[in-house]
């Protein structure tokens, strides 16, 4: 190998060793590796950061934005009431996850599959009291797993039947070729997935924020007419079982209902009470729950409002004075829907609560309340409640429909997945699904950044030939093996290539040496050495750089580097033992 390929290689090993062992974020290790690459003239800077403008950064960044108004106005909400529900146990939920999404994946690209469920599954995971690290790991594997079931399960396969097609002179890879291999790689890895990931959540606790060690409310809202749990029972709405939030009574009609049961309907216009912290009532909202008081009520823009917390400062103008008495709407166009005073509930009614000095005021108010009265003498501390935005729900079926076109548009081979993209993203902000803010809000910085930078580190095994000497030696030395040792020795390299370049470049660079490895050995047929090789490189499971959606979910999953590798490598030794067998039981 060259001197470049060595450096290129011992930059990799270093990369990897860093990142396992947590010592700094993906982002920064991956743009330092293309930095010492740059500086030892591995690769110019243009090729080393290409990657920030690759279509895959971009399109990621789009389907970020498409994602944020699907979720802004609520259009997935009944996937995660409906379809995931309140799953018992952590296999359970696991399964209700990857099935549709496996299935979805078969026939979609992964990434905008991954993109749409990382927020769905989060805020299920809140609702549902589960360990978001048991849920998005199995996200990603899913969705690569599902990739597997049909030619068009993902770009990979199309690139290797491409290749196949130039080899084979004109033959090709029917739709569902792959299937007798994929169908059984996606059962047998959907179980292990679920066996395998046992351990994600073990002895590390789901992250608290401050607020919610700190803070409790009392709550009163309101069931809008058009709510999704009218006629649902309190059980049914997944209102018993709220993380460390406490439904403790109901008033109909003027009458109250306490310690009510689970089995208790609920119907339009019931005022439900419940104590606990601020992070779970704020899912309330998706369920067009609305705060019941009368101020609340008289506040214009009801799609404008968020929530605010604000600390009475000592010596304000509100000290010892009533919420009503103080006109809190009129002076500040907020209306006090809770009041949080060291640990104790305020047992009055809004209106008639004596405000001390350092008691935080819940407050329902337009957004630019933070930045009004951020240095108001009345409040020593003003901020906004994350996540506290009403969806807009009058606006869900036009975001859906922005979201369905532009699967259909790729599907059907219009347009290109980027081109696709950006016009959904374009399309969710001139119909105001979501707001510029929250545009810009939602692009998960640190992801693009390491996808970008992942993908310029691919670029310098391949410029290098560190990669396709590594696939040439490897396979050398597997042709004694015969053919089954040898489909498993191709199935091996080109997933490790897949682990460290990107999947379409592996099975690229895998695919012309496994085929001149398959006329050295006449038992073994082309067609299933180019099917384990659209699979080997399409299943990167074992490495977060592997594959663009483990990327995704690396940051909000909390991952460690070595997660994916106690979980990925063992599933990817399953998955390539299955598919060797299946192209060795119906091939050879």
């Amino acid at each position: 190998m060259t001197a470049d390929a060595w450096i290129t290689l011992a930059v990799v090993a270093a990369t990897v060793a860093v990142m396992a062992a947590d010592l700094a974020g993906p982002d920064m290790v991956l743009v330092a590796a293309l930095t010492i690459l740059v500086g030892a003239g591995v690769l110019s800077p243009e090729d080393a950061f290409r990657g920030f403008g690759h279509p895959a950064v971009i399109t990621i960044a789009a389907l970020y934005i498409v994602a944020a108004g699907v979720r802004q106005t609520g259009g997935l909400d009944w996937v995660a009431r409906r379809a995931l529900g309140r799953p018992p146990t952590r296999g359970r939920a696991q399964l209700r996850l990857m099935l549709p999404v496996g299935a979805l994946s078969a026939f979609l690209n992964n990434t905008p599959v991954v993109a749409m469920f990382i927020p769905l599954v989060r805020d299920w995971a809140r609702r549902s009291g589960l360990n978001v690290r048991d849920l998005l790991m199995p996200l990603s594997y899913a969705s690569i797993l599902g990739g597997t079931c049909t030619l068009i399960g993902t770009s990979t396969n199309l690139v290797v039947a491409g290749l196949y097609s130039a080899r084979a002179g004109g033959a090709e890879i029917g739709l569902f070729d792959i299937s007798w291999i994929g169908l059984p790689v996606f059962v047998v890895g959907i179980f292990s997935v679920v066996l395998l990931s046992r351990g994600l959540s073990k002895g590390k606790p789901k992250p608290t924020s401050r607020r919610e060690e700190m803070r409790e409310y009392t709550l009163s809202l309101r069931v809008e007419r058009g709510s999704p749990v009218v006629g649902q029972t309190i059980e049914e709405a997944g209102l018993r079982s709220l993380d460390k939030l406490y439904l403790y009574e109901i008033e109909r009609d003027g009458h109250v209902l306490p310690a009510v049961p689970p089995s208790t309907r609920l119907y339009a216009d019931d005022k439900l009470r419940f104590t606990g912290i601020l992070d779970s009532a704020v899912d309330l909202r998706k369920m067009r729950l609305v705060p019941e008081t009368e101020e609340a009520r008289r506040l214009e823009g009801k799609s404008e409002r968020r929530w605010v917390e604000a600390v009475v400062a000592p010596q304000s103008v509100l000290e010892g004075s009533t919420i009503r008495a103080a006109a809190f709407r009129t002076h500040f166009n907020a209306a006090v829907i809770a009041v949080h005073r060291q640990g104790e509930r305020v047992p009055a009614k809004i209106g008639d609560i004596v405000l001390r000095a350092g008691d935080v005021l819940l407050l329902e108010t337009h957004p630019r309340f933070v930045e009004k009265y951020r240095h108001d003498p009345s409040f020593a501390l003003v901020a906004l409640v994350e996540g506290s935005t009403p969806p807009r729900h009058e606006k869900a079926w036009l975001a859906m429909l922005i979201l369905v076109a532009m699967v259909a548009v790729n599907v059907a081979g219009l347009l290109p997945l980027l081109t696709a993209a950006l016009a959904a993203a374009a399309a969710m902000l001139i119909t105001r699904c979501l707001s510029g803010q929250e545009a810009r809000q939602s692009l998960e910085l640190r992801v693009l950044v390491a996808v970008a930078a992942a993908l310029g580190l691919g670029v310098a095994l391949e410029r290098s030939g560190a990669a396709a000497t590594l696939g040439d030696t490897i396979l050398g030395l597997a042709i004694p093996l015969g053919p089954v040792g040898l489909l498993a020795v191709i199935y091996a390299t080109t997933a490790l290539l897949a682990g460290a370049v990107t999947t379409t470049t592996s099975a690229a660079l895998m695919f012309p040496v496994a085929a001149a490895a398959c006329a050295s050995v006449p038992e073994l047929p082309l067609l299933p050495t180019a099917l384990i090789v659209a699979v080997a490189a399409s299943t990167a499971f074992s490495t977060p750089t592997g594959y663009q959606t483990n990327l995704m979910v690396y940051g909000p999953g909390g991952y460690r580097y070595r997660d994916f590798l106690e979980v990925g490598l063992p599933l990817q030794a399953i998955v390539g033992t299955v598919a060797v067998t299946m192209a060795w039981l119906i091939y050879l």
